[in-house]
């Protein structure tokens, strides 16, 4: 047999996969095969019912590949089935889990110890009447949750990956607030008491415990299902090749900051070198004589026609820069105090081009991009695959998992269900009910 490794697309229809159940008549599986347009695919399923086995067959002119079929011993469950491992270091183990995060001890460190009935009474105090909270308990793998705050609307999110999770492992009984807001809130700094709240951005000022944003962590939960952007729909939706791109450089967004506004008169001087426009005015006063009309909203997959991706803050780090990474393009990254779960596995010169934070150098690096174009591609290749081993659905849920695991460790007292606090139920599945046949033997290996 001979194999052939591919370092280009060999056309989006070349293979065919399919995923059958040998003792099924018919498999309800949603299967996409997505061409990374490298020589590598990426195929994506979503299955509605649970079978005691599966056999996927990559398939050539109707030949099997390599060792196809692959089969996936029984049963295996889908997304809804409420069936837990109960080992969690055997689900790290099978998940290929790090050991650990360098985010996660950074960000823990401040907190030697965790008093959750001290947090319930002292955190909703400080920030339950002008934040957005959600105080949440996990015991016995249910999960119940009591909001503070008038905008909780985003609570969605984290009931999703909570109510996932404990679908998928038992997690450890823990007791936590999630910050529903953009901007992180615990600004005293030792020796002062410090507070620790979860929330989807950190900052150099602030000693809040991130986790992965609710945009990337949506991204995951409905890769299947989603609308707008995934992780996975970026990687097979990166414009056309690195030679054809247009060498100029490209963003579009709103006036959440004075930087933006900056970058889009810029942008008017140099019409040449960047291409950058207001979508929406809401923050401050739309000046069309220094900002320019309006533009309509582009496609982000169109973002990729584009060398040169500007990622520039928003009202806190802009969450668009996993998927910037993800694409084939090399992104200009404003030197920021924000920063996202992996930014400090980020490095400058590697995985994207610096940027001042007041843009003071923009057209300088932009140029160095364009004399220095096998160096530029090289970065943006190397974002990309940083993309694609960091900040893909299985690190995602591992963070998450890595991050309660090792929080419920620092507290002193045990958790509890507080008064007010309601369960968060896990979806009825009355269509495809499964039943969970795993084994409660405390280690699986």
């Amino acid at each position: 047999m001979r194999c052939l490794r591919l370092t280009a697309s060999p056309g989006e229809k070349t293979f065919e996969v399919k995923i059958v159940s040998p003792v099924e008549q018919f498999t309800r599986i949603w299967i996409q095969v997505l061409d990374r347009r490298d020589g590598s695919f990426l195929v994506r399923y979503r299955m509605y019912a649970t079978y005691s086995e599966l056999h996927v067959h990559v398939l050539l002119k109707n030949e099997h590949v390599a060792k196809s079929p692959f089969v996936l011993k029984g049963p295996v469950y889908h997304e809804g089935c409420d069936c837990p491992r109960e080992s969690g270091s055997a689900w790290e183990a099978h998940m290929h889990c790090p050991p650990s995060f360098a985010q996660i001890e950074r960000d823990l460190s401040f907190y030697p110890s965790v008093d959750p009935d001290r947090n319930a009474q002292e955190i909703p105090q400080r920030f339950g009447q002008r934040q957005s909270l959600c105080h949440y308990t996990v015991k016995d793998n249910k999960i119940y949750v009591r909001t503070f705050g008038e905008h909780v609307g985003f609570r969605i999110f984290m009931d999703a990956v909570l109510l996932s999770l404990t679908r998928k492992v038992r997690l450890p009984d823990v007791e936590f607030f999630v910050n529903l807001g953009d901007w992180p809130l615990e600004k005293r700094k030792p020796p002062e008491k410090l507070h620790p709240i979860f929330s989807w951005c950190g900052s150099n000022n602030t000693r809040d415990i991130v986790m992965p944003t609710y945009d990337l962590t949506e991204s995951v939960l409905e890769t299947m299902g989603r609308v707008s952007l995934d992780m996975m729909s970026v990687q097979a939706n990166t414009g056309p090749p690195w030679p054809e791109k247009n060498a100029t450089a490209f963003w579009r967004g709103r006036d959440s900051r004075q930087e933006r506004l900056e970058l889009v008169k810029l942008s008017r001087a140099h019409p040449h070198i960047i291409d950058a426009a207001f979508t929406n005015f809401f923050f401050f006063k739309h000046d069309e004589s220094l900002y320019g009309p309006l533009v309509k909203h582009v496609s982000f997959f169109d973002f990729f026609k584009y060398k040169y991706q500007i990622n520039i803050d928003g009202t806190v780090a802009a969450y668009r820069l996993p998927y910037l990474l993800a694409g084939d393009s090399v992104v200009l990254k404003q030197d920021s105090g924000y920063y996202e779960h992996f930014y400090k596995q980020l490095r400058a010169w590697e995985h994207y081009i610096p940027v001042r934070a007041d843009l003071g150098d923009l057209l300088e690096k932009i140029q160095w991009a364009r004399d220095h174009d096998e160096e530029a591609k090289k970065i943006a290749l190397a974002g990309q695959q940083f993309a694609r081993s960091h900040l893909m659905g299985d690190t995602i849920f591992c963070y998450y998992y890595i991050l309660i695991k090792e929080y419920a460790k620092l507290q002193v007292t045990e958790p509890k269900i507080r008064k007010d606090m309601e369960v968060v139920e896990q979806p009825a599945d009355d269509l495809f009910p499964c039943s969970c046949h795993r084994t409660n033997v405390k280690d699986e290996l």
